[in-house]
């Protein structure tokens, strides 16, 4: 009997059994939920919540929070974008203000006075008071657009009042005053409002016009006008270090650059163009008041101004100091007034000045020093380029002086103090370059000084940083100082070899080029000049020699610039030579021993390749000078401009592998290349130079090291003169040309076969049969005598045989397919004949015969093909 429960108990199990359906329902539909939301795109984030250990868990880290589904994510709150709120307060803060101006403008003359001034006056009171009872509510962006309607109310404010109450008034006047107390209303309306961002901006740029527009209406001079921008600008730079607010700093360091530049541009004009000294006394005085002004701004700015401020405080003291002098002397010496000024602010390395300015003020001064040498370029390219004149005219003549060679029309008196300063530039420098350990520590103060309250250490903490301060040197820094050429500190500054190497550098190219020009502003004779030249090459070589040598400064910059102006100055010296046939053996002869002998003297390295390939270069010249001496062509001339790349070869051969044989055998194959180019007008010295080229070629590659370039090379050089030969003789047969190239080339190939018989005979024979067979075959084709077809026929049935019978498969090939197709051209006209008298049906009738054959046996002809192949495959 089946076992009824009670009515209770059996209650009690179905309500267990609908909470666990429940439960499953509840776990069922999650799932779904779940996977409806993988099908959908990722959402870019996950939200907080997201929770993907299991079914139903708590979220990560917040324990205790209710169940959510794997991969929930509640929704996001809608926010109304601010992007819209500022368009919309843009626009209507615009339309206000078209209105009010069109008010003012068309609607003003409709309404009386009273009626004018009152609606005005109560639409700028409204606009005015509007910000303030809209920040007390957070409403700062309305706030900000009706101040913005209120500044355009206040200057249709300053309009009105000048068009109705003081219409005689004069406008610069009227706008100056009104400048003025727009500026200090928007001062006060910014202060009293502090959350609003355009009052003080505003009122910076209306104070940029009151003391300028007042001085132009009352007419005063440029000087006065000069002292408005000035005054300007201090009132800028007091605001922008103690101003309130980022966009009234901003706006005031803006307007203060703009009025200080405008200054110092009216106080330089009035200084340079100053009748007298005492002419230049008043703008010197405004010059030197804003670079106190510069230096006081400097002292509290950051590092980028402080350095700026200090840059503009040497250049104004450089232009006021150097005012008065230059105005006393003629125009050509100003430079030099302003000169010896731009080198004193140099003795700042000692002043107690900020350490930023005082690099801003030693930045002034090497901008002086720069700008007077740039004012030399014109000069000294004059000097150097003027003498490529003479290529055109060579041998005409010894000028008269150093300036009729040059050909320039510059203005010399002009520049008769330009190689002053390059002189005394080049003396600063070589005498940093002799003391310089002195001079760092002399400059030592500036380099360890840091800027008022920025801390002892370049970190700003007390203690830490440079050992000068102190404190120990950071990890891996080495202590000593960079200026004295230690190691570099924490920020990576140039070595001090490396600044005495600059300095030294520039003392040699600035001195060669004070003696250059200085032979041109006294216009010296062309002999002195042409001497004195080659004398400085002299003092270049040697220094260049000497500096690469002893490296005391631990710097290559000596010897390299030495060597680099000494190459530069040698090629002008050579061109300025070309004037006199004399001066040119004198000048390329002394030349070529100078570089010859820095070459011997010279350590090995890039110098000594140097040298040696500028001697080469002056050596090649000469030869070129004694044909034009010896009365001779230019294409007769060429075989003599061969002898040096014969030296050249010889002297590869003496040194083997020393680094500058290279260099010297290259520059004289291009020697050998100009004497090509000589030659070519000329076809029976063409083909003379180029064989002549070709043994010193041959004569390179006896040695292994130069045999895989030099010996093709000499073979095409024996080839091309053969051919140039031929074509000067009107050779018109290809086989006279092609012989030259495959009897060398079958030797060559079967030299290669019996060192390596495994060489393919592609490699080895290939190239020198196709170069007589294919040019001879195609002319064969079009030749009507019979005599090449039949030499052309036996010589391809002979290079079948040979091939045959020494299985090699190209000659196999290769005559095969020539003597084929030579037999083809022989047979054509009587196959022609032959076709014409058979009837017309028999072509087809054969070739199908021929068909039918091949594929009944086709078998056999598929295994005889294989059998070919393979055996054309086993020869080499």
């Amino acid at each position: 009997m089946e076992h009824v429960p009670p009515p209770a108990e059996e209650l009690a199990r179905l309500d267990r059994e609908l909470a666990e359906l429940d439960a499953r329902r509840a776990q069922l539909l999650t799932r779904r939920a779940w996977l409806l939301a993988a099908l959908r795109p990722p959402a870019p984030t996950a939200a907080p919540g997201w929770n993907p250990s299991a079914w139903g868990a708590p979220a990560a880290g917040r324990p205790g929070a209710p169940a959510q589904p794997w991969g929930h994510v509640p929704p996001k709150q809608p926010s109304a974008p601010r992007s819209a709120q500022n368009v919309l307060l843009t626009l209507g803060g615009l339309l206000l203000t078209v209105a009010a101006i069109a008010f003012t403008l068309v609607s003003w003359g409709s309404m009386g006075i009273g009626g004018r001034s009152a609606v005005l006056a109560a639409v700028t009171v409204g606009a005015l008071a509007a910000p303030v009872v809209l920040l007390r509510r957070g409403l700062t962006a309305t706030a900000e657009a009706l101040a913005a309607l209120a500044l355009v109310l206040t200057l249709l404010d300053a309009y009105a009042v000048h068009a109705v109450a003081a219409p005689d008034t004069d406008g610069l006047g009227f706008t100056a005053v009104a400048a003025a107390v727009l500026a200090a209303l928007w001062t006060a309306y910014g202060l009293a409002l502090g959350k609003l961002h355009l009052p003080l901006p505003a009122a910076v740029v209306l104070a940029q016009w009151p003391l300028l527009f007042g001085a132009w209406a009352a007419g005063a001079p440029a000087l006065v006008v000069g002292w408005a921008l000035l005054a300007t600008a201090v009132l800028d730079g007091a605001i922008a270090l103690w101003g309130k607010g980022t966009g009234a700093r901003v706006t005031a360091c803006l307007g203060g650059s703009v009025m200080a530049f405008s200054a110092l541009m009216v106080g330089l004009t009035l200084s340079v163009t100053a009748s007298g000294p005492l002419g230049a006394l008043a703008p010197g005085v405004l010059l030197l008041t804003a670079a106190a002004a510069a230096l006081a701004g400097a002292w509290r700015a950051p590092r980028g101004f402080a350095r700026a401020g200090g840059a503009v405080a040497g250049l104004a003291v450089v232009a006021a100091v150097g005012g008065v002098p230059a105005a006393a002397v003629p125009e050509g010496w100003r430079v030099l007034a302003y000169l010896l000024v731009g080198l004193a602010p140099a003795a700042v390395v000692r002043a107690r000045l900020p350490r930023n300015a005082a690099i801003g003020v030693l930045v002034a001064s090497a901008a002086v020093v720069a700008g007077a040498l740039v004012g030399a370029l014109p000069g000294l390219a004059a000097v150097l380029l003027g003498p490529v004149t003479l290529l055109s005219d060579v041998w005409s003549g010894s000028p008269e002086g150093f300036r009729s060679a040059v050909g320039s029309t510059l203005p010399w008196s002009e520049l008769a103090a330009t190689p002053v300063v390059l002189a005394l530039v080049a003396g600063l420098l070589g005498a940093a370059y002799r003391w310089w350990p002195s001079l760092a520590r002399i400059a030592a103060p500036l380099i360890a000084r840091e800027e008022p309250g920025s801390g002892t250490g370049p970190t700003g903490a007390p203690g830490t940083g440079t050992p000068e301060a102190g404190g120990a040197a950071a990890p891996g820094v080495s202590g000593a100082p960079w200026y004295a050429g230690g190691a570099p500190a924490a920020r990576r500054r140039p070595s001090g070899a490396a600044l005495r190497g600059a300095a030294g550098a520039g003392a040699a190219v600035l001195g060669w080029g004070a003696l250059l020009l200085s032979g041109a502003v006294l216009d010296v004779p062309y002999a002195v000049a042409v001497a004195g030249e080659t004398l400085l090459v002299a003092g270049l070589l040697a220094l260049a020699v000497r500096g690469a040598g002893s490296g005391r400064d631990g710097s290559a910059a000596v010897p390299v610039t030495a060597l680099v102006v000494a190459l530069a100055a040698a090629v002008s010296t050579g061109l300025l030579s070309l004037a006199s046939e004399g001066a040119s053996y004198a000048v390329f002869g002394a030349l070529t021993a100078l570089f010859a002998g820095a070459a011997v003297r010279a350590g090995a390295g890039v110098p000594r390749a140097v040298f040696a390939v500028a001697a080469t270069v002056g050596g090649t010249v000469l030869s070129g000078f004694a044909g034009r001496s010896l009365g001779l062509a230019p294409h007769e001339a060429a075989p003599l401009v061969l002898l040096v790349p014969a030296l050249t070869v010889l002297f590869g051969a003496r040194l083997r592998r020393n680094p500058v044989a290279l260099p010297v055998e290259l520059t004289g194959a291009l020697g050998a290349l100009v004497a090509v180019a000589l030659a070519v007008p000329d076809a029976p010295f063409l083909a003379l130079v180029l064989a002549l080229c070709g043994v010193l070629a041959a004569g390179a590659a006896v040695r292994p090291e130069r045999r895989p370039v030099a010996g093709y090379l000499a073979a095409a050089l024996f080839v091309l003169a053969t051919w140039v030969r031929l074509a000067a003789s009107e050779v018109s047969f290809p086989e006279a040309y092609t012989l030259p190239v495959t009897v060398p080339a079958l030797v060559v190939g079967f030299l290669r076969r019996r060192k390596d018989p495994e060489a393919s005979s592609w490699t080895a024979y290939g190239p020198g049969l196709a170069a007589t067979l294919l040019p001879s075959l195609a002319v064969a084709w079009t030749d009507p005598d019979w005599q090449r077809p039949l030499l052309l026929g036996v010589a391809a049935l002979v290079i079948t045989l040979l091939g045959a019978r020494y299985r090699l498969q190209a000659l196999l090939l290769l005559g095969g397919a020539v003597l084929a197709l030579d037999g083809l051209h022989e047979l054509a006209p009587y196959v022609v004949q032959v076709a014409g008298a058979l009837p017309r049906w028999l072509p087809p009738a054969l070739a199908g015969l021929l068909l039918l054959v091949v594929g009944a046996t086709y078998e056999q002809r598929l295994r005889d093909a294989r059998r070919l192949k393979d055996a054309l495959g086993r020869m080499r």
